[in-house]
């Protein structure tokens, strides 16, 4: 007998998408904010494409074709990363010329501060424990690439808690990555992970780069 392909099951009580989705659409609304020197291409096409993208993945999980879902999504948040990346290289190599003005230079800094943190925060949240689809099969979440403090909790208090069912939803990847970006440390959720200790890295010295030189400078100049 053929075994189930377990990744096309549907869960029985699945964490909705829409604020991972707002996170992303978020991400191209901030990218078309920024100056036009400060893209590769038209300021307008990463959220354009953010928008051609997630309308597919939003009907495919609704339809449960979660492969298709799961691979639009990727692909979606690969290029607003890249797009965030090259925008941050760009406002970097432009400082000695002094090609921004002080209020673009404040802007800018802020944007792609808000989209790392953004940026960040999907990349926990569609990594960890194999992503959201297969944390939803699992129900109650106890292993994965972050030690949240519900899962240090004993299995009977949780239960007395109403918790016993707990897993993370995209809220609290928002909350560490917040963290990283301001604090430059996960606080509260320890890193059990490699590859979260890598990301959590790239993610602080984007943060420290744009809050430290970049507003830094806008400051000083004003």
């Amino acid at each position: 007998m053929k075994k189930k392909n377990t990744s096309e099951t549907i869960p029985t009580n699945p964490e909705p998408r829409w604020p991972a989705v707002v996170a992303v659409l978020a991400v191209g609304g901030l990218s078309y904010a920024l100056p036009r020197n400060l893209s590769a291409g038209p300021n307008w096409l990463p959220a354009a494409i953010v928008v051609a993208l997630s309308t597919p993945a939003l009907i495919s999980h609704r339809m449960g074709a979660y492969k298709l879902a799961h691979v639009l999504a990727w692909t979606v948040l690969v290029i607003v990363t890249i797009a965030m990346l090259i925008s941050l290289g760009l406002l970097v190599a432009g400082l000695p010329a002094r090609k921004e003005t002080p209020l673009e230079l404040l802007v800018s800094a802020a944007c792609l501060w808000s989209s790392n943190l953004l940026i960040f925060a999907s990349w926990y949240w569609r990594l960890d424990a194999g992503g959201p689809h297969q944390r939803d099969l699992r129900g109650a979440h106890t292993d994965g690439a972050f030690l949240f403090p519900q899962m240090m909790l004993d299995p009977e208090l949780r239960r007395e808690m109403g918790e016993q069912d707990w897993r993370p939803g995209f809220v609290d990847y928002l909350f560490l990555a917040f963290n990283t970006s301001t604090a430059f440390s996960p606080t509260d959720v320890p890193v059990l992970s490699r590859w979260a200790k890598v990301l959590m890295m790239t993610q602080a010295s984007i943060s420290l780069t744009t809050l430290a030189i970049l507003g830094a400078r806008a400051v000083n100049i004003l």
